[in-house]
């Protein structure tokens, strides 16, 4: 049998494909393809990898610190190219502590507005059942009150007891006798559980006999008067001037 070569140089039986790698018989072959290049051929020169071209750059006039030639801001210092001038200070957030006025304190009720008498009733001595001699009719003790809520008592060293009116020469007051509050304007009047009662009678009547209930706050009148002990009488008013003073 007479074979024919392909052009890949194969033996082939027939005569119009290459039975071999199917190539049409009186093709020419196919250029071979060039080996990968591995590496430089001996003696051979390489050439350089191209080289990236450095960015233009520009000196900040106010700091020195290198830039690049586009830059709008100096990026260290915040000089500005395009004016030329540097950025306007950011002023400094005010302390909110500092801006704030302090609160000024609460005025206390009653403070230098206020004013008690206490004064020596005989006609209120007369009708208590006491041994204690009354001492002599004279002006009254006039304590100012300088608080919102005071004590009527009889001071008492051990006990730490200091009542604003101290009525400790009236040995018929008890140590925690009443307490007197204000909202500035009013007077209320509390008996404490005394030993011999709180009273509470208008300037224009007879000496009261009938005690406040202890532990209720009774509202006191323009022209009423405190009761308590063997002969202390006690009047709520407003202070004069000069006792402001």
């Amino acid at each position: 049998m007479s074979t024919t070569t392909c052009p890949a140089g194969h033996a082939s039986s027939a005569t119009d494909y290459c039975d071999v790698c199917g190539l049409p018989i009186g093709t020419p072959a196919p250029a071979a393809a060039a080996p990968p290049t591995t590496g430089a051929a001996p003696g051979a020169a390489t050439a350089a990898p191209p080289q990236a071209t450095p960015a233009a750059q520009v000196s900040c006039p106010s700091c020195g610190e290198q830039n690049v030639a586009d830059a709008l801001f100096c990026e260290s210092c915040g000089y500005d190219f395009t004016t030329g001038t540097m950025p306007r200070a950011t002023p400094p957030a005010p302390d909110a502590a500092a801006s704030v006025p302090p609160t000024p304190p609460a005025p206390q009720q009653g403070s230098a507005d206020w004013v008690v008498e206490r004064w020596v009733d005989p006609e209120w001595y007369a009708v208590q059942d006491s041994d204690d001699p009354c001492p002599s009719p004279g002006p009254p003790v006039v304590v100012p009150l300088t608080e919102s809520s005071v004590l009527i008592g009889r001071p008492s060293r051990s006990r730490s007891i200091t009542p604003q009116v101290d009525c400790g020469d009236d040995s018929g007051v008890s140590r925690r006798h009443a307490q007197l509050s204000t909202d500035g304007q009013r007077w209320w009047v509390e008996d404490l559980q005394s030993s011999n009662g709180t009273f509470v009678g208008p300037a224009s009547g007879p000496v009261p006999q009938d005690p406040v209930p202890p532990g209720q706050r009774r509202e006191l009148d323009d022209d009423d008067r405190l009761y308590v002990g063997t002969w202390t009488r006690l009047v709520i008013r407003r202070a004069t001037p000069e006792e402001r003073g």
